[in-house]
Formats: C-alpha cells, structure tokens, sequence
C-alpha cells in the first residue's frame, strides 16, 4: 500500500470535508438539496481532471462530451419511461413518426449504465491513443479536443428529433416507477451519490499515490525521458484520459438526477472550460481540492446570482483573477487542508 495514500492527514482532510457535505441536507432547506447535488456533480469531472490535467499534463478542453454523454444516455432512459407509450413529446413536435434506432437500446436501464460508464472508454481510448502516438500534446491537444466540444454542440442542436435540439431533453420525474423528483428522494439520492463520490475520491487519491502516479508526474513534466526508459507513454496517457472521461459520464448522469434536464450548452466549450476552473480553484494536483472547490464554486455561483444579479459575474470572475494571479497552487496552496505533494510536483509547470 504507497505510504502517501496512507498518510493520516489526507485521511482527516476526507473525513472533514464529507462530513460537512453529510451534514448539508440535515442543516439546510429541503429546496437546496438538489443545488447541493448539481454542484456536486461536477466534483466528478474536476476529480477527473486532477488525475488527466494535474498528474498527467493532459489539459482537455473537452470535458463536457463526456459529461454530455453520461448525462443524454441517462435523460434518454428517463424521457422514454417517462413518455411510454407514446414517443418523447420533442419527437412529436418534430413530426418524428417512429421512435430513432438509436433511441431502442435505452428502454434498458442495464444498458444505459453499461453506456455511462463503457461508451466514454471505447470513444477516448483509441482516438487519445492515436493521438498520443503522433506525440500531439499541449496547447495542439487542447485546441482540438475544444474543436470536437463545439463541433458536438452544434450536431446536438441540428438535431431536434433525436436530441431535442437547443432546448435539450426535460421533462421526467421518474427512475423504475421511483418518484425522483420529492425531496425525500433527492435526499437519499444526495447520500448516494456523496457515497459514490467518495470513493472515486479514494480511488484517484490511490493513484495518484502509487507508483502509477510517480509515471504520470514523471510523464508531465519529461516525456522523452519516460519514453526513453521504455514506457508506452502513448498508452499511459489514454489510459489516463479515459479514466477521467468515465468520471465525467458518472458527473453527467448525477447531473441529470438532480436538475431534470440536459441541454446542448453543459456539453460545450464554455462549459468545458468551466470544468476546468474547478480543478484549477481547488489546486491542480489536490484530490480534495477538486471536491471542495467543485461544491463552492456552485455555491457562490448561486448565492452571487442571488444578492447581486446584475454583477455577480464580476465578482466571479474577478475571483478566478485572483486565484490565478496570487495562488496558482489553487485553494491547496494557501491553506495546505488538502495536501499537496511538495516534493515532486515541480508547481504544475
């Protein structure tokens, strides 16, 4: 077991901060809960990035894809339970007359699991790999994967009948004849969800941690000299990547759960980079950073929007300046609460 996953401090750190997050629907309106939850569903997709960004060096800018593809497989299941019979009502307005092939296989919620978390490896493994292979990295590699995000867009808004357009899928309530929308559903849906996201915390914290870690930081910061040691960085790399876009599908899918809808707008590049800035605000290389700072950013969004819905972007934006500009190690680097390696992390170069 690598000593650095062992270390009582990260341990005390994890149990604070999901503690806090445990307490959240016992302390708080019953409204809030699933504010609480959608926030946290982007934990998932920083979790990812922290593993592909901050280890690896890998900076996709095409993270909503796989949010986006988590999140419709789920809405797809949903919209066809919540609209059988008949097809889905955008479907209808659309003058769609038969129910789309693709549409079929998501009759089954076994299938659509299967998709969340399967389809997003089998779309990045061998597309990142053939990449990696022609040593595509850096800005080049983020710049396309941006490319591909707003490419999806607009395929996913040209087309109405299958994907409900600009407007998306909504309108379902229900999971198996489970009443998902009381807020006595959507608290038991918070703690498992906060369960599941805990141990993907504990899952990327054991990798980043073991000797896998040491070769991802070792491939961020000199790759010639891995390659040169005899490593497949190529491999590595879309392993990597693949990882961090299955947690992103699992984020699209919560996502999902907890607000009701899907639009094209959440798998685009604005929202992309968003993502992004959750990594960055919690610290790059810090697991709980990322959770911590997915949750907060969520929270200030609301509660700006609320006291100031004139300005509070500015006050937004004018605190990633300053996070950017005097703490580029993140949240992790002014308080040290979530432990960032000292040593061998050469300041996310």
């Amino acid at each position: 077991m690598p000593k650095d996953f062992l270390r009582k401090s990260w341990w005390v750190n994890f149990a604070i901060i999901f503690c806090f997050l445990l307490l959240l629907p016992v302390i708080s309106p019953s409204f809030r809960v699933p504010l609480y939850g959608k926030y946290l569903s982007f934990a998932f997709v920083a979790l990812g990035i922290v593993l592909s960004w901050g280890y690896c060096g890998i900076l996709s800018l095409g993270q909503g894809i796989f949010f986006g593809i988590g999140a419709y497989s789920l809405a797809m299941f949903l919209k066809l339970e919540a609209s059988s019979p008949e097809l889905p009502d955008f479907m209808v307005w659309s003058s769609v007359e038969q129910l789309p092939l693709a549409w079929e296989p998501f009759h089954s919620l076994a299938f659509t699991l299967i998709c969340i978390l399967v389809l997003p490896v089998l779309l990045a493994f061998p597309f990142t790999y053939m990449i990696f292979k022609k040593r595509v990295s850096g800005v080049y590699f983020s710049i396309l994967t941006l490319a591909l995000s707003l490419t999806l867009t607009v395929l996913i808004i040209g087309s109405q009948g299958g994907t409900g357009g600009a407007n998306g899928i909504t309108d379902f309530s229900t999971l198996q004849g489970w009443d998902v929308a009381s807020d006595e559903a959507r608290i038991r849906m918070y703690f498992l969800m906060l369960g599941l996201l805990a141990v993907c915390a504990v899952i990327v914290q054991y990798l980043v941690s073991s000797r896998y870690g040491k070769v991802l930081i070792a491939i961020r910061d000199r790759e010639d000299r891995v390659r040169f040691s005899g490593y497949d960085t190529a491999w590595i790399k879309a392993a990597t990547l693949s990882v961090s876009c299955v947690l992103a599908s699992i984020g699209g899918a919560m996502f999902v759960l907890f607000t009701g809808l899907i639009t094209p707008q959440l798998v685009g590049a604005v929202a992309s980079v968003e993502m992004i800035v959750y990594a960055a605000f919690g610290g790059r290389t810090s697991v709980l950073g990322a959770v911590f700072a997915a949750f907060a950013v969520g929270w200030l969004k609301s509660a700006l929007s609320e006291e100031f819905p004139q300005g509070w972007l500015f006050f937004l934006g004018g605190l990633f300046l300053l996070v950017t500009a005097v703490l580029p190690q993140g949240l992790a680097g002014l308080t040290g609460l979530f432990e960032r390696k000292p040593a061998n992390e050469s300041d996310a170069k």
